[in-house]
This record gives C-alpha cells, sequence and structure tokens, in this order.
C-alpha cells in the first residue's frame, strides 16, 4: 500500500511566524539579548506548570484529608478534648506548650479564691443553714456558674438560721472565731486576688465580654504561642499574631506570671486553709458556692503548684480551664494501613455569640463529636439564666442533626462529665428540681444518664433522614486512660466511614 506525505506547509506568509521572526537586521548584541528573554520566559512558564502539578497534588491530598469538629456549648469539655487527641497524636506540641499553661492555672487558682471570698462575703463568713440544698429561687442564692442571682446580702457577723438567744455561747464563739479567721485570710489574700485580674487582662489580651453581666475571660486562640514566648524570651515588650491574624501583646505577661508566682508562693498556706475551711466546704455541700470544675483539683495541689520552679503537668494542663474565641485547628498524622492519613481537628467556640463561626466549616466536615456536658443539669447559661443548660444543650444538636450542610457527616455524641453528675447525685441533688419532665424516676446514676440519653438519641431519630448511624459515649474527657479508649474507637468508626466514602470497601 502506497503512502503519500503531504508537503510541508509553506509558513513563509504567516502572520505569527512573521511576527515572531527576528528582524533581518538583528545584531549579535540583540540576538544575545532576545534568546535570554526567551530563555527567561520558558522558565517562568515550566515554573508556573510545576506550581499547578503541585497545587493539584496537594488538593488531591487535602480531598484524602479528614476534617473533624468538635462542636458544644462553652464548658462542655470540647477543649479539653482537643487536649487528649493531642496527647495522643501529637504529644510532642502539646509538651512544648507545658510552660505557657502555667499562666492559666494561676488564673484558676486566684479566680477560685475570688469567688470563695465573694460568697463568704455575701453570706456573713458563715455557712449554718437548716436546709441541706440551696434553691434556685432563694433571694439570695448563687447563680449558675458562679454569678450571683441577687446582690442582697447579710449584714456581716450575722449567722443564717442561729439567733442568739437559741445558740449556745460556745456555738456563738466558735462562730466568731471563724469569721475573725476568714477575715485574717481575706486581707492575706488581697494581692492573689488583685494578681487575678492583672492575669485577666494579660490572658485577654485587653478584651472584654460585650454583655456586661458575663464574668468569663475570653483569650484568643494562639494565646500558647503568646505565653510560650514570653515565659522564654525575656520582659521586652514584643508582639506577634494570633492564628486569627490578631495582633498579640507579649510585653509584661512574663512580668505578671513571675509576680503571681511570688504571691502564689507566700500565701500558699492561707489558699489551702481557705479552701479546707469547714465553712467553705459547707458552702459547696450546699450549693450556695459552684465553682469551676477543676477548682478543687488546683486548690487541693495548691503546695505543689506554688513552687517556684513549677511547670504544669499534663494532668494541670487537662484540668486548666480557659474560654477562647474563634475557631482553632490542630493537624495530627493518624495511621490506616500502614500509611498516615491527616486528620484537621476544629475546636470551636461554644458560646451564643460564637456560634455562627461554626458554619463555614461545615461544607467539607467528615465528622462532628458533639460534647453535651450531662453534669449540667443544675446549671443555666450565663449568657441566658433562664435557659437550663442541658435544654440548651438538646437544642444545639437538634440543629447539627437537622442542619442539611451536615446530614451526611458521621456523628458521635459525647455524654461528658459523668464524673461530677456522679458526684452530684451522691451529694443528693435532685434531678426533678432543675429537670422538671424528669419527674418520679429513681435519683440514681443509671436512671439519669439514660434518661439524658435517651432525649438525645430522641433528637437524633427525628432528624435523620439517612439512617445515619449515632455513635454516642458516656465521657469524663480528663480521664485520659479511658478517653484515649474511647477516641481510639471514634478514630476506627470515622475511618469505616471514610473508606466507604473512598469506595476502597
Amino acid at each position: 500500500m502506497l503512502t503519500a506525505r503531504r508537503p510541508p506547509a509553506d509558513l513563509s506568509d504567516d502572520p505569527l511566524t512573521l511576527a515572531l521572526r527576528p528582524p533581518e537586521t538583528e545584531t549579535e548584541g540583540e540576538r544575545r539579548i532576545r534568546l535570554q528573554k526567551e530563555a527567561e520566559a520558558k522558565r517562568v512558564s515550566e515554573q508556573i506548570d510545576e506550581q499547578l502539578r503541585q497545587d493539584k497534588r496537594q488538593w488531591d491530598k487535602q480531598r484524602q484529608d479528614i476534617r473533624l469538629l468538635l462542636l458544644g456549648q462553652a464548658e462542655s469539655g470540647k477543649s479539653t478534648l482537643q487536649k487528649q487527641f493531642q496527647l495522643m497524636y501529637n504529644p510532642e506540641s502539646l509538651e512544648a506548650e507545658r510552660a505557657s499553661w502555667r499562666s492559666v492555672v494561676y488564673f484558676n487558682i486566684a479566680r477560685s479564691v475570688k469567688l470563695i471570698l465573694e460568697v463568704l462575703e455575701l453570706y456573713g463568713d458563715t455557712a449554718e443553714d437548716d436546709s441541706p440544698e440551696m434553691s434556685d429561687s432563694s433571694s439570695d442564692a448563687v447563680g449558675a456558674r458562679g454569678r450571683y442571682r441577687s446582690t442582697s446580702r447579710r449584714p456581716a457577723g450575722s449567722s443564717i438560721g442561729m439567733s442568739g438567744s437559741s445558740a449556745s455561747s460556745s456555738k456563738a464563739a466558735l462562730v466568731l472565731e471563724n469569721q475573725r479567721h476568714i477575715a485574717m485570710l481575706r486581707m492575706k489574700l488581697a494581692p492573689l486576688i488583685a494578681a487575678e485580674a492583672l492575669l485577666a487582662d494579660k490572658l485577654s489580651g485587653g478584651m472584654r465580654s460585650a454583655n456586661p453581666n458575663q464574668s468569663k475571660v475570653f483569650a484568643r486562640r494562639g494565646w500558647q504561642s503568646l505565653a510560650s514566648f514570653s515565659l522564654t524570651s525575656g520582659i521586652g515588650h514584643r508582639s506577634t499574631r494570633s492564628a486569627d491574624g490578631i495582633e498579640l501583646s507579649h510585653g509584661g505577661l512574663l512580668a505578671v506570671v513571675q509576680e503571681v508566682a511570688g504571691v502564689l508562693d507566700a500565701c500558699k498556706s492561707d489558699v489551702f486553709s481557705l479552701w479546707r475551711n469547714e465553712t467553705t466546704q459547707k458552702m459547696i455541700k450546699r450549693r450556695r458556692l459552684r465553682l469551676e470544675d477543676s477548682a478543687g483539683y488546683f486548690l487541693n495541689d495548691v503546695m505543689r503548684i506554688a513552687q517556684p520552679d513549677y511547670v504544669p503537668v499534663i494532668d494541670d494542663i487537662l484540668h486548666a480551664r480557659i474560654q477562647t474565641m474563634g475557631v482553632a485547628e490542630h493537624q495530627f498524622e493518624v495511621p490506616l494501613h500502614g500509611k498516615s492519613v491527616t486528620w484537621h481537628l476544629y475546636d470551636v467556640g461554644g458560646a451564643r455569640g460564637q456560634r455562627h463561626t461554626w458554619i463555614p466549616y461545615f461544607d467539607d466536615a467528615n465528622a462532628i463529636i458533639f460534647v453535651a456536658p450531662v453534669s449540667a443539669f443544675d446549671q443555666y447559661l450565663e449568657e441566658d439564666p433562664r435557659t437550663n443548660r442541658i435544654d440548651d444543650s438538646l437544642q444545639l444538636f437538634t440543629a447539627i442533626c437537622s442542619n442539611r450542610l451536615l446530614k451526611g457527616v458521621h456523628l458521635v455524641l459525647f455524654l461528658n462529665k459523668v464524673d461530677i453528675l456522679q458526684q452530684k447525685i451522691s451529694a443528693g441533688v435532685q434531678v426533678k428540681k432543675y429537670i422538671t419532665s424528669f419527674g418520679d424516676r429513681s435519683n440514681d446514676y443509671e436512671t439519669v444518664v439514660g434518661y439524658f440519653r435517651a432525649h438525645f438519641n430522641q433528637v437524633h431519630r427525628k432528624n435523620n433522614e439517612k439512617n445515619r448511624v449515632l455513635y454516642s459515649h458516656f465521657t469524663s474527657v480528663v480521664d485520659t486512660k479511658t478517653t484515649r479508649s474511647i477516641i481510639a474507637n471514634v478514630r476506627d468508626s470515622i475511618f469505616r466511614d471514610y473508606l466507604k466514602s473512598a469506595a476502597l470497601v
């Protein structure tokens, strides 16, 4: 078979060829310059092509990454759970942050001492009362999360439920002696109370809540880098930027932390005495005094924490409490079938005013861990003192389950702080007093947690169009051993859905 070839086209009259053809009068110097420009243009073009290839590889890899959201109301335990993930999959980063948590531990202690003294002053430095548990409707009851429902106070020196005519002289003398002792402690602890305000200002960067009724201190995400820098780099004023681009000042933080350390060392015995005082313990038992969940952990161990060379241990970090603003992203490499998969864990602020920041992360989320603190049945939102925290968690969980962007997302429920729930029930706190629908059910731990889980399961069933499985766990995320086991189970269940979605199984 004969094959014919088309004669080469004559491009001598092609406009593009004519435009690119060097002029006939081109000199040798002009030719060298032209060739250099062509080589540079080729290099830039190849560089752009390589960048596009790298971007495509990065995009392909990111599509294989897992994005996990930690959702729930403020103080539900999300940040502690994030620390447990960090401890399990990136312990070096948590180790590097240890020194920075010293400021938060000091702040937690100072704030607890301040609250104890405020409540003791409100009640005249005595806990005498016939009622075993305070009623929230009482005119001078301490509201949820340490805020007072009323500013009414009894005259200093008065004793509740005890008149001079009915009390024995010896009992009256003991009460008077205790009042004098607490008055002395209040005077000795005044420098620590002043230090609390300094720490609050430094940790928050001067940021204040728009709601004057809120008592919480908020720190911007990325504050650890600020504190770590200051603890290792001297007292000079410098600044960096937080993860959300806000400039953070380093000036003076080291000086404040060192000053508070000295104050705490000087008054550690007084802090311990105040904490172990019979009146303080009665206030806690009768629920006039509601401290942060971790207050007892630090106050019981104040002698160790007050040492000049103190550096927080892992348990200290897990118990330390500071509310953060914004969304913090953490990356972990998690092994799967001999290779590693990058997990992006997003720890979000849970206060009502911050929940709108969650929405941009819904689009490409693979999984959600919703954290609900079941111990908060007797507490109310600081943003809205009329709303029970369990009710708020259920409303928030309903919004998550019904959100169309999240219909296909792997869903895990952590019913958290069961250890504190057990303590409250053992102390005789009645759930029906705060959750009227609980009715006359038995006020024991198994009945209570089963009741709460049933309500969350009901919310999920009503909003489950795609037969999504809800994985629920009873948790105390400060318990490292148990939490590691639960995280491993969660990891495996997320990976199963991940592999199915990738059509690998």
